[in-house]
């Protein structure tokens, strides 16, 4: 029988590349963790791993093994601390995933009332995936996922909260402030900033330029909106944004806004959850402060 042990060991071979490494990161002695892989390959008829020079690599069995520790792990750690906090008296944690940096002003607004409303849950916001945010949702090391590309799948709910316009943003000196909607060629002499996102997920790129064959002078990433926009306020750049987004900032920083091509790009921000866990009151709940957060942006903007 495969056993969590077994997983474990696999998973730190795997990330540590030798028996010496993989039992300490285990607290186990070397001796320990070969006797109890052992046995498994014996009971199992075939090898785990294989030796390379001086370190390890996994057999195809391991890797099918350690796909299925990435899988199973993480659900049985989280499981493990929702037991711990019903033990506690508490309700548990929402772990949401995000794939839309402009989004994080967006979910500071939801979450706020949210936590108001549901005191014995907790929020845990996560940015970095080690398979991407489906891989992360499916295997269970988050709840929640917000995305503004949604990939299909049988076991996930996608649910469309907010609609915006993304625009293009200039300080108001800038050649093309005044102008109502832009060409992909004028921004081939620009110094384009945006979020460190992969290019081809950048919808500036994807949706305006790649279609067009164009491209930017210089192509150049900041973590932060606010640093963004001082930057393009300063003259160093241009970006592009939400519209409601930007519409934040005009008051303080001397910023105008550009239709991207005469019809604009306009998207959908969408919340992920499996569908298994669709009767959890509280993620209905957060879901409901999300559509609600959404009006109220709606109508400030009106």
């Amino acid at each position: 029988m495969i056993e969590r042990l077994h997983l474990e060991i696999v998973k730190a071979v795997a990330e540590h590349k030798t028996l010496t490494r993989a039992a300490e990161h285990l607290c186990l002695t070397q001796s320990a963790l070969s006797h109890s892989i052992k046995k498994l390959e014996q009971r199992l008829g075939t090898p785990l791993w294989l030796k390379e020079g001086r370190g390890l690599r996994l057999s195809p069995a391991g890797e099918r093994l350690l796909k299925l520790s990435q899988r199973i792990l993480p659900q049985l750690s989280h499981c493990e601390e929702e037991l711990q906090e019903f033990a506690k008296g508490r309700r548990g944690q929402l772990r949401i995933g995000m794939e839309c940096h402009p989004c994080y002003q967006w979910l500071l607004r939801t979450v706020s009332p949210f936590l108001q409303q549901w005191p014995d849950v907790d929020v845990d916001v996560k940015q970095r995936f080690q398979f991407g945010g489906l891989g992360a949702i499916l295997h269970h090391d988050i709840d929640l996922l917000i995305t503004p590309d949604p990939i299909q799948h049988q076991s996930l709910e996608y649910m469309a909260v907010f609609d915006y316009e993304l625009v293009l943003v200039v300080n108001d000196e800038h050649p093309l402030a005044g102008e109502s909607h832009i060409q992909p060629e004028q921004l081939s002499n620009e110094t384009l900033i945006t979020y460190p996102v992969e290019r081809d997920r950048l919808d500036i790129f994807s949706q305006f330029l790649a279609p067009a064959q164009q491209m930017v002078k210089k192509h150049q990433s900041i973590e932060t909106t606010d640093i963004m926009l001082q930057m393009v306020a300063a003259g160093r750049g241009i970006t592009a944004l939400p519209a409601w987004l930007l519409e934040q900032y005009q008051n303080t920083l001397p910023l105008q806004s550009c239709k991207l091509g005469k019809k604009g790009i306009h998207k959908h921000i969408y919340l992920a959850h499996r569908k298994n866990d669709e009767e959890i009151d509280y993620l209905k709940g957060f879901i409901k402060q999300a559509k609600s957060t959404t009006a109220d942006i709606a109508n400030l903007r009106h």
